[in-house]
């Protein structure tokens, strides 16, 4: 069965947007306005990232006789998981178990510096995704 990857789509595509407005946005000029564009482009960052994960579980229960064992996965197990089946590449299960562990520490620090290192990665993951 095909999966829906409308709700993905849609969270790339704002990503991109949010993306687009902080290039357009002179933080010193509107400060607040950047941070917005900013915490909107973090936000959605780690809503995709998460909407990624369960259409993986989904993309592998077809390689499994037990779809119970993909749902007990834990996210980074999944990212393997999907390689070994092909789905990804080596390269490209490095590259979202960086972006796995950049959003796991973005629920925990709140701190500009750091939300500008995530803003680094953006990029590169709009790609992936």
């Amino acid at each position: 069965m095909p999966l829906n990857t409308d709700a993905l789509r849609r969270t790339a595509d704002t990503l991109e947007q949010a993306l687009l407005a902080l290039q357009r946005t002179d933080a010193a000029q509107e400060p607040v306005t950047w941070d917005l564009y900013r915490n909107a482009a973090i936000k959605t960052f780690e809503l995709s990232l998460e909407t990624s994960g369960k259409l993986l579980r989904r993309a592998l229960r077809a390689y499994t006789g037990n779809p119970r064992a993909v749902d007990a996965l834990v996210f980074n197990d999944v990212l393997r998981e999907a390689g070994k089946h092909g789905l990804m590449d080596e390269a490209g299960v490095t590259r979202w178990l960086d972006y796995r562990a950049n959003r796991n520490t973005t629920a925990h620090d709140y701190g500009v510096g750091f939300a500008n290192q995530t803003l680094k990665l953006l990029p590169a993951y709009l790609d992936d995704v």
